[in-house]
């Protein structure tokens, strides 16, 4: 969970394994260690990345940001926590 502007907010990441090519961008550039290369290949025989760990991101986006392949993103959602 990640604090902005005095919210709780959580965020979760998503991957599309066969539009990924394997470059690992994404997974050397999370500061949160969220990302690792899975074992198995897409349908074009690349290594994708898999959400290790998950409750541990951060919501920066950067791997959304330098993603050529447009294969991940993040979404930020509102906690229970902050809508009571």
């Amino acid at each position: 969970m990640v604090e902005i502007m005095n919210e709780a907010l959580k965020a979760e990441v998503y991957v599309i394994a066969d539009r990924c090519k394997g470059c690992g961008i994404c997974i050397e550039v999370c500061q949160a260690l969220v990302l690792e290369k899975s074992a198995e290949t897409n349908k074009n025989g690349y290594c994708y990345p898999l959400i290790k760990n998950a409750s541990a991101c951060l919501g920066c986006g950067i791997c959304e940001m330098l993603c050529p392949d447009f294969a991940i993103w993040i979404t930020v959602v509102e906690t229970e926590e902050t809508r009571s």
